[in-house]
């Protein structure tokens, strides 16, 4: 067995990590990417290994050598490979791949050491290794027979997005048999090079052998395993995410990017805060029908969306203002709070991040569970006061009674209350007959008109599970205040995918209050079941998601990590956020949403896992 890798390309698209060496010279957490391919192959007992060059060939040769470890390393020159594609850099070592039983590779991608051994070791004597189709993944794609054969090589121009569940993408590392590269695959490449160029892709060949009858080649799928393929340089950023040196920097680099997570499959996400059981299927075939129109077509400007968010929530236009997710209306907001904000910690950052013009003073309970007394003694230190309701992290609620006595005494100090009601649907079990989603909102024309100092601002992402659309809203009876504030907001702030949400919501009101009775039945279960783990102390929660205090000497971070490294899930880990990493709220704290049962028992299972490692 041998190996050949082709490496002559320039990787443009590398920018300044390619202009003065070859793709496989990048580093990737401090490894470049020749040398991982080399070790996965010398680990899988292939003494031999012929590299094609090209682009800056020198830098490779004198880094690699002729002998690498246990492997001997010979060079094919592809000398235009400026003007050519990897079938002709193929071509060139056409000599060699007639002589052996090859593992052919590209040089462009990451992948962990066993996947060469398993291919090695693989049925079949020709295969291709392939994996499930991801919507991050790009290039070549297969469809599949009985028994793993190939039926198809399909190019990313045929790509039939209808049937992208059956696809398996390939990973350009390949099995050919000594037999299957002397009577079939060379004399294809040659033939084909001939009639097409030699500017093409040696998988257009394997396109070609898929389709006569004799072809046995299969496909070794690829599961649970770790790879990826660099073209440039956000795949360079998430490769060194996937293939992070220790658990805690893949943590680290995982908790940093905020979102994006379809691009790590298979990633369990239980730090973000969203409503598995909405939108329905109906209202997503609703949206997806009409994705050629809101694609090419502009938005509408503000005060359509306005309109819109308006009969939402069944409030005056001049008393609201829509977002482009509740962070930007918070920004906008900030710019005209001065004087004294009160806020509870631990609280969502981005308040406190945001109003950095003003004077903040903390309040830091000695309890979670704070109350309306206690808020209507903070009040008394500050011109405004911001209320998370329900608080986030903690899942605190104060009932709307409570929040309108505080309304009141702030109403008679001129003093404002900016609340946040992203959670608050979750608060209870909707009524399913109503016209909303519960009535523990204080988002009411009538409550506004009566308390001018309310400012209520609510992120549509959390309970209506839409975080891709990035949607917010912000009422208040002030209408002067919402004028200044729709100042800091541009005229086309929401997208067009936004606004048809806002447009057909009212169909499916009833779909969305039966979401949230499930959220709220699924996390009283979840509550047990976390109780059961033994493994914190879980507080309970009128929001979408549970603050767990770990017990004893157990560290937070150490179940992060735990948790991402060896089942793919990811928590929040909030033991350094200001309010718990002081006093009686010391210790480790993480947060955990509340997603499916399906999701939620698994994490069950896992933490049991860990409770067995830490014992």
């Amino acid at each position: 067995m041998q190996a050949i890798i082709l490496a002559a390309g320039m990787g443009n698209r590398l920018g300044r990590y390619t202009r003065n060496n070859t793709k496989c010279m990048l580093e990737i957490n401090g490894k470049t990417l020749i040398e991982r391919a080399l070790d996965a192959i010398e680990k899988a007992g292939i003494k031999k290994c012929i590299i094609v060059v090209g682009y800056k060939k020198e830098n490779l040769i004198s880094f690699i050598g002729e002998r690498y470890g246990n492997i001997d390393v010979s060079y094919v020159s592809n000398d235009i490979y400026d003007k050519t594609n990897n079938i002709y850099s193929l071509y060139l070592a056409k000599e060699y791949l007639v002589k052996d039983d090859t593992i052919l590779m590209e040089s462009d991608l990451i992948f962990e050491d066993s996947v060469i051994s398993e291919i090695v070791y693989s049925a079949g004597s020709t295969v291709a290794a392939v994996a499930k189709w991801e919507a991050w993944m790009d290039g070549t794609v297969v469809s599949l027979e009985e028994e793993n054969k190939i039926s198809a090589f399909i190019p990313k121009s045929c790509f039939d997005f209808e049937k992208k569940d059956s696809y398996y993408k390939t990973v350009n590392i390949y099995k050919f048999s000594k037999e299957f590269s002397e009577k079939t695959y060379v004399p294809f490449l040659g033939a084909y090079l001939a009639a097409m160029g030699n500017n093409e892709y040696y998988e257009q060949v394997l396109r070609v052998v898929a389709s006569l009858d004799k072809c046995e080649m299969k496909a070794f799928v690829i599961t649970g395993k770790k790879w990826y393929e660099i073209d440039d340089m956000q795949d360079k950023d998430i490769a060194e995410t996937i293939f992070s040196n220790t658990a805690e920097e893949r943590l680290k680099r995982i908790s940093s990017r905020y979102g994006g997570y379809w691009r790590f499959p298979n990633l369990l996400d239980f730090c973000y805060l969203v409503n598995p059981y909405f939108p329905p299927e109906q209202m997503r075939s609703e949206m997806k029908a009409y994705f050629d129109e809101l694609l090419a077509g502009y938005p509408s400007g503000l005060n359509v969306q306005n309109l819109l968010a308006a009969k939402m929530f069944n409030l005056d236009a001049e008393n609201v203002l829509t977002g482009n997710g509740a962070a930007e209306l918070i920004r906008a907001v900030s710019h005209l709070i001065r004087g004294k904000v009160g806020i509870i910690y631990p609280t969502f950052n981005e308040y406190a991040e945001s109003l950095g013009a003003a004077e903040l003073v903390s309040f830091c309970p000695e309890s979670i569970n704070y109350d309306i007394d206690q808020l209507l003694e903070w009040s008394a230190g500050c011109e405004t006061l911001v209320l998370i309701n329900p608080d986030n992290p903690s899942g605190n609620y104060i009932p709307k009674d409570d929040v309108k006595r505080l309304l009141v005494t702030l109403k008679a100090q001129n003093k404002r209350l900016l609340l946040d009601e992203s959670f608050v649907d979750f608060c209870d079990t909707p009524d399913l007959s109503a016209d909303t989603s519960g009535e523990e909102t204080l988002l009411r024309q009538e409550t506004l008109d009566e308390f001018p100092n309310l400012i209520v601002i609510k992120s549509l992402s959390k309970s209506y599970g839409i975080p891709g659309l990035r949607l917010g809203i912000l009422a208040s009876g002030d209408r002067s205040f919402i004028q200044e504030v729709r100042r800091q907001i541009p005229i086309w702030n929401i997208n067009s995918f936004a606004e048809y949400f806002l447009q057909i919501i009212g169909k499916y009101a009833k779909d969305y209050r039966i979401a949230c009775r499930r959220i709220a039945e699924e996390r009283g279960r979840f509550y047990t079941e976390l109780e059961k783990t033994g493994l914190f102390k879980v507080y309970p929660s009128a929001a979408n998601y549970f603050l767990c205090h770990l017990r004893d000497n157990l560290n937070a971070a150490d179940m992060a990590r735990y948790l991402l490294e060896n089942h793919n899930i990811f928590i929040k880990d909030l033991s350094d956020k200001k309010g718990f990493s002081n006093g009686k709220t010391g210790g480790s704290w993480i947060r955990i949403a509340v997603r499916n049962r399906a999701d939620n028992d698994f994490l069950i299972e896992k933490l049991a896992s860990f409770s067995k490692q830490v014992v």
